[in-house]
């Protein structure tokens, strides 16, 4: 019998298909090891405008473990009402 012709397409060379590059991990490359939650002008290049929700890494570019460290200093700064919860 013999195979079906696959319908998924297939990006081509010289297409409209782009690679985008891969950001690096600020953290990473600043040799940062602790994400401080008093550092506010820091924390918020990692939160959205509109509803204050905390970016993701694909957006940010950071590695698992700073993205997880951001997330919790994000918390506790606005635990402690340095950042707000929404941007209403």
């Amino acid at each position: 019998m013999a195979r079906k012709a696959s319908t998924r397409r297939r990006p081509r060379s010289g297409s409209s298909y782009r690679r985008v590059k891969k950001r690096s991990c600020y953290f990473c490359d600043s040799k940062i090891s602790y994400v401080d939650y008093k550092d506010i002008t820091l924390l918020r290049r990692y939160i959205s405008d509109a509803r204050a929700k905390i970016r993701g890494r694909r957006s940010t570019g950071n590695c698992q473990r700073h993205q997880n460290a951001v997330a919790r200093a994000i918390k506790n700064a606005r635990e402690m009402a340095l950042l707000p919860y929404t941007n209403l």
